[in-house]
């Protein structure tokens, strides 16, 4: 279970691959301290991916787990999300931010340069996803990514997740760049790793390495 008051450092995003079970899932959230919870559709066809979310999202909420849907708004509508993620044009991403806003958060992602991500950042969405989901299969993350994770936390107030590696390890990099969040896949669901327990080690290695934010 998540602890009441968040703490004021790198923050870990839970990516679902495909395949996972909805159970390991929610085996995750015994491990302490989640942001947020990201779904993809993972080639799932909309009823499956819609009865995937419906197992998970009330269990993560309860677990103070904030849902967001990868892809499809609709379906985010119904199984009651707290956000949809989108990795569209600019000028899609304005009109999905206007019309949602409102309601939900609005993240995005995609973007591979600075010139990229300054033009998504204009639309002023909840967060910006520095990675590519399921290419996590590295044991270290991305350079490119810490890269653009560290520029961006450094110049722009509109949080940032970047996505770390295979190895739970690999969460003190990425907090190491200044990043409000790092994104988790394969590192917590992959074979043999137990998500409880990989979620924990993250977090003990996040309070002992990863820079404080500023009140």
């Amino acid at each position: 279970m998540n602890e009441a008051t968040p703490p004021n450092r790198c923050r870990i995003v839970l990516i679902a691959p495909p395949g996972v079970p909805a159970a390991r899932i929610v085996a995750a959230f015994d491990g302490g301290d989640i942001a947020s919870l990201i779904l993809p559709e993972n080639g799932m066809d909309e009823a499956s991916f819609q009865a995937f979310a419906e197992q998970i999202v009330p269990a993560a909420q309860a677990a103070g787990v904030a849902v967001i849907i990868a892809g499809d708004t609709r379906i985010a509508g119904r199984v009651q999300a707290d956000g949809i993620h989108v990795e569209v044009s600019k000028a899609e991403l304005a009109e999905t931010i206007e019309h949602f806003q409102a309601k939900i958060m609005v993240g995005t992602g995609g973007a591979k340069t600075r010139d990229d991500a300054l033009e998504l950042g204009e639309t002023r969405p909840d967060y910006i996803f520095f990675g590519r989901f399921g290419y996590d299969n590295k044991p270290e993350p991305h350079p490119r990514n810490l890269s653009l994770g560290a520029w961006w936390a450094d110049m722009i107030q509109i949080p940032c997740i970047v996505m770390a590696g295979s190895d739970i390890a690999s969460v003190e990099a990425v907090g190491a760049t200044g990043a409000e969040f790092v994104a988790l896949s394969s590192a917590v669901f992959g074979d043999g790793s137990d998500p409880r327990t990989a979620v924990a080690t993250a977090n003990a290695l996040l309070d002992e390495t990863a820079p404080r934010f500023e009140d």
